[in-house]
């Protein structure tokens, strides 16, 4: 089976239980299909760089999928018909990361930032 990383954009005025309630059913047909979820993230309530359907904000959730191509269709035919759903990316990947992402790690924990010295005013 394929890997991909898999992040979709939800409303901003529906709840967190009603995206973890997406994250469910989006996991369930995945199953129902082969595949699997191996890891999901949800990285809260994001500001936009643009509105998108009028929005300004969005809730952000993120899918490490191990599952065949029919069953990533799926879902993303199940995004593209469900309103509550702003904008989905997949990418094939090598391998899947166990690990926090690096939007759920603090910022004094992220080592791939080099220290920058002391501010000069």
């Amino acid at each position: 089976m394929a890997l991909y990383e898999h992040i979709f954009m939800s409303r901003q005025d529906i709840s967190a239980a009603q995206v973890e309630e997406l994250t469910k059913s989006y996991t369930e047909i995945l199953e129902a299909n082969g595949g699997k979820v191996t890891k999901h993230e949800y990285w809260g309530i994001k500001s936009l760089a643009y509105r998108v359907n009028k929005n300004r904000k969005a809730h952000y959730t993120f899918l490490n999928v191990d599952a065949p191509h029919a069953a990533l269709a799926e879902i993303e035919r199940q995004m593209r018909i469900n309103e509550d759903v702003l904008r989905f990316m997949t990418i094939a990947v090598e391998k899947l990361d166990d690990e926090p992402s690096i939007m759920m790690q603090k910022r004094e924990e992220r080592s791939d930032r080099p220290n920058r010295g002391p501010r000069r005013f």
